[in-house]
């Protein structure tokens, strides 16, 4: 277990994945060129659609098809797309892998962080409701009516400034994540240093990720800070990460707005532990020479440098360079992102997984289908009937909930290989597998 109770540290909300990014192209059997869709259910975040991307050959086309189960996460999944696709000549490659590192695993910003997230929300906010504005990659045009005005009041929430309605202040993070790191220790909390160095220590360096630096991985515990790249104040509250949890209080539900996301496993698993290039995980006197917070900066400037190559994506002869600092921000508009070629990303209604087979265009549809750890129990015969005959099943394991002990994370892996078998799946046992994700292949009837 990790040094905490059981459960409250994963939080109820999926902010970033338990694993890394994986290219869902390249799992499995080997893919034929042509049309490609992906189902991706309760991601929380766009590492896979990133990397997938990134990896896609010229004659291949890629249908990604996100369901989440929070419209806040759906909203923040947008946010991070968004600023994928900024074009290099409207914020340097640099800045946006900043920006984008802020906004994902940082619960306080900075002001010209800030500034980005609020004016990216206004677009946002106008694509959700004026569909004649929609992109390729932020197609909400399926979701529900109620669902796109859900989107709408949560993008004007983070527009709204820290000053405005002063009979309703935001909340302010610190107390919140506090609160949260208080609820997980209970009587361990005024020894919480000694609980973080243990879940660094015990579990996360034990599990092969002894690139998280000791001092990193603290500061996160006990701020939320993850990435702090450039020298600044980080005070501001990163409105993406706020969430209503309902609560029984005497009888009623109420809803207290707060931070209710990870508080252990930390963001840097997304990006940060894994890497193509190997010079960054050279050690010295045994010690990791390059941080988690290090290769999730190279890992993304490399995912971002495959999107703006992609055939369609809007070239300049004089790119914008990050010499200058990040002082004049432009306004990015939906128009002016990047369209790459071949690629689209459609999020589908909150309740609509067990709706799919009911569709026609559904039926023997999807190619690969992922499932995160926390939506196993999603999973169904009724798989079958939207599965392509050649789908691949991936199934995020328990390796990085350091909540669950090593029996209750084997029995995890045995219960998804038995629901798998169950509905229609058999291990795929031919290409290197890891204890990370769970890789599925259709039985041969």
């Amino acid at each position: 277990m990790s040094a905490g109770r059981a459960s409250e540290g994963a939080g109820c909300i999926t902010w970033w994945g338990f694993s890394p990014a994986r290219d869902l192209l390249h799992i499995g059997p080997e893919r034929c060129e042509g049309d490609i869709n992906v189902l991706l259910v309760g991601s929380g975040d766009p590492r896979h659609i990133l990397k997938t991307i990134a990896g896609l050959q010229d004659k291949q086309s890629v249908h990604i098809w996100v369901i989440e189960n929070s419209m806040e996460v759906v909203a923040r999944q947008l946010l991070l797309l968004y600023l994928a696709l900024i074009p290099q000549d409207s914020m340097g490659i640099n800045e946006k892998t900043e920006v984008f590192l802020e906004v994902f695993g940082n619960a306080e910003i900075r002001s010209q962080t800030e500034e980005v997230l609020q004016r990216v929300a206004s677009q946002l906010s106008l694509s959700v409701t004026e569909t004649m504005a929609m992109h390729a990659c932020l197609n909400t045009s399926l979701l529900k009516f109620k669902e796109r005005d859900e989107l709408d009041r949560i993008f004007k929430s983070w527009i709204q400034t820290r000053s405005s309605s002063p009979e309703r202040p935001a909340p302010i993070m610190s107390k919140a994540w506090d609160y949260r790191v208080r609820q997980h220790l209970g009587t361990r909390y005024d020894s919480k240093k000694g609980c973080f160095d243990w879940d660094l220590t015990m579990k996360l360096h034990e599990k092969g990720c002894g690139v998280i630096n000791r001092q990193q991985y603290m500061q996160w515990r006990e701020q939320g800070l993850a990435f702090e790249m450039r020298e600044g104040v980080y005070q501001i509250t990163n409105p993406s990460l706020l969430s209503s949890r309902v609560f029984s209080q005497k009888g009623d539900k109420v809803a207290i707005r707060g931070y209710w996301g990870d508080i252990v496993s930390s963001p840097y698993l997304s990006f940060g532990i894994e890497t193509d290039d190997k010079s960054l995980l050279k050690t010295q006197n045994g010690q990791p020479i390059k941080t988690a917070q290090d290769i999730s900066f190279a890992n993304l400037q490399g995912l971002f440098q495959s999107l703006s190559s992609r055939r369609g994506c809007p070239t300049t002869s004089q790119p914008y360079t990050d010499a200058e600092d990040d002082t004049s921000i432009r306004t990015v508009s939906i128009k002016d992102l990047m369209y790459p070629n071949a690629i689209s990303v459609t999020f589908l209604p909150l309740d609509s997984f067990h709706k799919l087979p009911e569709k026609q265009k559904y039926s023997q549809f999807f190619n690969t289908i992922y499932f995160s750890a926390s939506f196993v129990h999603q999973l169904g015969p009724m798989m079958r009937q939207i599965a392509a005959p050649d789908a691949v099943l991936v199934v995020e394991l328990a390796k990085y909930i350091l909540d669950l002990n090593k029996e209750q994370e084997a029995g995890f892996a045995k219960k998804v290989e038995d629901i798998a078998l169950e509905a229609g799946f058999e291990p795929w046992h031919e290409g290197t597998s890891d204890d990370v994700h769970a890789i599925f292949v259709q039985q041969i009837k």
